[in-house]
């Protein structure tokens, strides 16, 4: 299936699988990343994130690690179609073995749309288990990895379930990465936290900055102007 991005950027997604979701645009958008900025993506999937992510910064490259040979082999796809060779990257690989995958500290920026179940929680189906749940990729071992591929000072950007956000906090400081930024995500004003948004700094001093909630819808339904924004409507097809 094709999804028409913006800038030109365009992506296939596996039929049947995943499709290009509000975790990821919030996130892509949320990142507060450098100029030139050098950014890995783990657990890349078809490289959503990167895609989101070049079409928006033309002078950034990310190098994405899925571990799904079908997935990665999209993600090499979706590569060539939009010409972006030296711009974006996919390494088939797992998460965990990192740092037989990526030099340390070679990445000024690493994001994630990581799996947001523990394993054994029941909120997942057998289909969707590899991607919902941490059978594959647990919270402490995401965060050791982005840990390794970033200098003091680099960045770690995730999208989350609000429900894990003790455990997020937690597995960031025991990695040595200080939470700096929150946002939580709401459907509307009135309903509760569905995603949380965080960027964490490698070595960096305690100091939160909480974010004004993100709120897709106004009261009457329709999307709000920041939501529109983030999915560049009228670029987004």
């Amino acid at each position: 299936m094709e999804e028409m991005l913006w800038n030109g950027i365009d992506m296939i997604q596996p039929d049947g699988g995943f499709r290009l979701g509000t975790d990821s645009l919030l996130l892509a958008q949320f990142l507060d990343a450098p100029r030139r900025a050098r950014i890995a993506d783990l657990g890349s999937g078809c490289g959503t994130l990167g895609l989101l992510l070049c079409a928006s910064d033309p002078d950034c490259a990310v190098t994405g690690v899925e571990l799904d040979g079908r997935a990665h082999a999209l993600a090499l796809e979706n590569i060539e179609r939009n010409r972006l060779q030296g711009r974006l990257t996919s390494v088939l690989g797992d998460v965990r073995a990192v740092r037989t995958l990526l030099p340390a500290g070679s990445f000024s920026c690493v994001i994630s749309n990581p799996p947001y179940f523990p394993v054994g929680s029941g909120k997942v189906s057998k289909s969707s288990a590899a991607a919902r749940s941490e059978q594959t990729l647990s919270l402490d071992e995401l965060c050791a990895a982005a840990a390794w591929l970033l200098p003091s000072g680099g960045r770690f950007a995730l999208v989350h379930r609000p429900e894990r956000l003790c455990d997020i906090f937690c597995a960031l400081r025991e990695h040595g990465m200080e939470p700096k930024r929150l946002q939580f995500v709401r459907h509307s004003a009135s309903s509760p936290v569905c995603l949380v948004l965080i960027e964490a700094r490698r070595d960096g001093n305690p100091g939160l900055t909480y974010l004004p909630d993100f709120c897709e819808f106004t009261p009457d339904g329709t999307e709000t102007d920041e939501y529109r924004a983030a999915c560049h409507r009228g670029e987004l097809l």
